[in-house]
């Protein structure tokens, strides 16, 4: 008989402006099924200090997933993933996208950021529920199996 792993919730930090958007990704994420623990920032400030653990945020835990939102307040979504690469211990985060339109050649923009997908805003449902779903390789070896 089949049994599911047992280990703890994905950590998802979401950084997005728009409170529309922002429902919209909490409403599908609730609705998946899939066992998370979610912060939302609107700021690219205080989502970097959050990501580095500085100030307030000295204790924020570790995201497995970000739900990265390019234009932001303070500071932008493209140099907040450029500093995660940058640093040994939030390199292998994973990092997706969320962006208005943006073409083929927007996209080529990240080929060096090791982006793990977009996703054009407004969201499609099932588009966003299936690669949450096929992210979740990136954090499956913290979690505990059944003996």
């Amino acid at each position: 008989m089949f049994q599911e792993a047992i280990g703890r919730p994905m950590e998802i930090l979401l950084v997005e402006d728009s409170l529309v958007a922002a429902k919209f990704a909490i409403g599908a994420l609730n609705r998946s099924g899939i066992k998370h623990r979610l912060t939302w920032m609107t700021d690219g400030e205080d989502a970097r200090q959050f990501l580095f653990q500085e100030q307030r945020f000295a204790l924020a835990p570790r995201p497995d997933l970000v739900l990265l939102d390019l234009n932001l307040p303070r500071r932008n979504g493209k140099e907040i993933l450029e500093q995660l690469r940058v640093t040994d211990h939030l390199r292998n985060i994973a990092v997706v996208i969320m962006t208005g339109e943006m073409g083929q050649e927007g996209i080529h923009e990240f080929d060096d950021l090791d982006v793990q997908g977009f996703l054009v805003k407004p969201v499609d449902l099932e588009g966003f529920v299936a690669l949450v779903e096929q992210l979740k390789e990136y954090w499956k070896s913290e979690m505990i199996l059944p003996q």
